[in-house]
């Protein structure tokens, strides 16, 4: 991990400069997913089934296209109990946090005769994706399905690619049995993500797609936002520490490695007013590296985008904190929840010695789909709000517009648009007029 010393000048842009992911040229990615969408627009099902064949080395048609009932069953019989009674205590904190988020229409009535609200209607149908193989994350999948239930979506589907044998992670499986989700799709990538942004034969249109995946995956959501919305194009994950002399070193080391061991571009910050804590947080994540799996890409990942950052106070390293903007952010210093109200810019905040980010990325019920690459600055985790639309209501008596008209009549006026006045002066036209 590079050390390096705020000042006003290092603090200048610091995801533009100092922290700034690659800028690696995504051309042939995107030409490459352009042309799997335009197949599954013009073919469907037919361009779904050659993708699984030529991808996944895995032979679909009508007739296995569907988990059927007793996949679920082999899946069941094929998950130890006890993972099954994890993942439903994890989905039970997961939905009565994110019931809470729950909203309700509105109305106000005035005397005049005018009623005004805000009426929320749930989406009708949301798609979730969820990779294959080893990327294949229950985890997230329970965090897709349970803010989408909680707003009242009718229909929730899943798109995930089989293996070759045609059969689909039996954990997924046992994760969306858990979540209620009856209609998992065997197709996955780009494609996956096209046939519920447009509808194929066998695969009706989405009008929310959720769910993480890899580059394509990711270019595919960012080309078809527009006919459907989405919930983010992710980046690769990020952690910062804001960390200060009572914090525990060894516990600091291994939350940053928790982030670390995602990606070879995952991020892992520390910020702290300490250099002896600094000092010894190195030396654990290097004990930690000896023995912990997954060594290379924690290795590529903290010399490209490790770093510590030293200030000289706690309000200069919040105020780096906050030009970061983190995905996850844990706050270890001696009094965090004083120093929590200070930050403005983070996904998820993780207070105290003993909330470390995976008690999010599994158990605790917050969302664990967050927003990266500095966008905690404007956006949000997923929650029950990307699930349903609001839509304003507006009542009012001949009474009430009567008082209004002609003020609004100027103003549309100033605005040269007079067929809008003439539609509300017609109203107040003296009777027998020809």
């Amino acid at each position: 991990m590079r050390k390096v010393t705020l000042t006003e000048e290092s603090r200048k842009d610091l995801l533009q400069n100092l922290l700034k992911r690659s800028t690696e040229d995504y051309k042939k990615q995107e030409e490459i997913v352009e042309g799997i969408l335009k197949e599954v627009r013009e073919k469907g099902d037919a361009a779904l089934f050659a993708y699984a064949l030529k991808f996944d080395g895995c032979s679909l048609d009508p007739e296995n296209f569907l988990v059927t009932g007793e996949e679920f069953r082999e899946a069941e019989a094929e998950v130890p109990d006890s993972l099954k009674e994890v993942m439903k205590h994890s989905y039970d904190n997961i939905c009565r946090f994110h019931e809470r988020q729950a909203r309700q229409s509105f109305f106000w009535a005035r005397e005049d005769g005018t009623i005004l609200g805000q009426k929320i209607t749930p989406m009708a149908r949301a798609g979730i994706y969820v990779p294959g193989g080893k990327a294949a994350y229950p985890s997230t999948l329970l965090m897709c399905a349970a803010p989408a239930k909680a707003a009242g979506v009718e229909e929730i589907i899943l798109c995930t690619p089989a293996k070759k044998d045609g059969r689909v992670n039996p954990v997924v499986l046992c994760a969306a049995r858990i979540a209620g989700i009856h209609k998992i799709f065997k197709t996955g990538g780009a494609q996956a993500i096209g046939a519920m942004a447009y509808g194929t034969g066998l695969i009706p249109k989405a009008d929310k797609i959720v769910g993480p995946g890899n580059i394509y995956v990711a270019l595919a959501k960012k080309a078809v936002y527009g006919h459907v919305s989405i919930d983010s194009v992710a980046g690769p994950s990020e952690i910062t520490v804001l960390a200060d002399e009572t914090a525990d070193p060894r516990f600091v080391a291994a939350d940053l490695l928790s982030q670390a061991e995602h990606d070879e571009m995952a991020s892992a910050i520390l910020v702290t007013t300490s250099k002896e804590l600094a000092l010894k947080v190195e030396e654990e994540i290097r004990g930690f590296l000896e023995k912990l799996e997954r060594r290379e890409i924690m290795e590529k990942s903290l010399e490209n985008y490790g770093f510590i950052l030293l200030a000289d106070t706690l309000e200069e390293a919040v105020s780096a904190v906050n030009d970061i903007a983190p995905e996850h952010l844990e706050i270890i210093t001696r009094s965090p929840f004083e120093v929590m109200p200070k930050i403005r810019n983070a996904g998820a905040i993780f207070l105290g010695a003993y909330s470390s980010e995976p008690l999010g990325d599994y158990f605790a019920g917050p969302n664990h789909v967050l927003p990266t690459n500095g966008t905690a600055r404007f956006f949000s985790p997923l929650s029950v709000d990307d699930f349903i639309k609001k839509s304003s209501v507006i009542s009012y008596s001949r009474e009430a517009l009567l008082a209004d008209h002609e003020e609004i009549e100027e103003f549309a006026r100033a605005e040269g648009l007079t067929a809008h006045a003439n539609s509300i002066a017609v109203r107040f036209e003296e009777k027998g007029r020809d």
